[in-house]
């Protein structure tokens, strides 16, 4: 009955967005796209390169050459990252890249579809093999949000946990200061710029519970390093890192 109703909920809305956006795809604005394939054509997604082996056990940085063994790279062993491990669905650059901040920055809530189907692809098979009790989404400070209206990794993290059956909570972890953007900061600052930026809802415990941190880019690590280790903190047994996109470090 609920996959019934979410299925005409989904009719519902490509219907409302055909009628606003033409079927064209809006990143080239030449090829046939549908609401449905996120206003993506088929040419277009062929610039699309999933993540695949070689890449760090730990961070999921994908390494350009033949490694036969498991390895981890050397952000990893200096930054002390709280997580088990992150993984990644796609690499953040050229067309993706540029249709994730056009989404963040420009309100294109049309590509979510597109955004989203990369992330579930790739992570629900994944998570639908192990046990994983809660997808937490890392939180925007409260202005942040009422400035773009809306977060992203919120967003994001509602499409992985219908498909992978994951519960959401969105408000259990809170963002307490606000922070600069990390975009132009060493991975020093990076790291001095989210301590203690994070907090637990009050009240609340995770002993003995697996979470699954869920945030649109990875680069460093530092983000999505502290709010881990605000989970951990608050008795979670283990805590993931899946996000849509994985920065490449220079």
């Amino acid at each position: 009955m609920r996959s019934e109703l979410l299925n005409r909920l989904k009719c519902w809305l490509d219907a409302g967005l055909g009628f606003f956006y033409p079927d064209v795809c809006q990143y080239c604005g030449e090829e046939r796209a549908t609401a449905a394939e996120g206003f993506i054509g088929a040419q277009c997604w062929q610039n699309i390169k999933f993540i695949a082996p070689p890449f760090c056990e730990r961070c999921g940085l994908p390494f350009e050459g033949a490694v036969t063994t498991p390895f981890e790279c050397g952000n990893c062993r200096e930054m002390g990252l709280q997580f088990s491990r992150a993984r990644s669905a796609v690499a953040a650059r050229g067309m993706v890249l540029e249709i994730i901040h056009r989404y963040k920055y420009h309100r294109a809530l049309w590509f979510e579809p597109f955004l989203a189907d990369l992330l579930v692809r790739v992570a629900a098979p994944s998570l639908r093999q192990e046990r994983w009790d809660l997808i937490v989404p890392v939180p925007l400070h409260r202005v942040k949000k009422s400035e773009r209206e809306f977060n992203q990794a919120e967003r994001l993290a509602r499409h992985l946990s219908v498909a992978a059956q994951v519960p959401m909570d969105r408000r259990l972890l809170r963002r307490v200061s606000p922070t600069r953007t990390q975009t132009r900061l060493s991975r020093a600052e990076r790291t001095a710029n989210v301590r203690q930026a994070f907090a637990l809802d009050r009240g609340r415990s995770l002993k003995g519970r697996r979470v699954v941190l869920l945030d649109d880019v990875l680069t460093t690590g530092a983000t999505t390093s502290a709010c881990a280790q605000v989970l951990r903190a608050g008795g979670a047994e283990e805590v993931c890192v899946w996000t849509l996109t994985r920065g490449l470090l220079h």
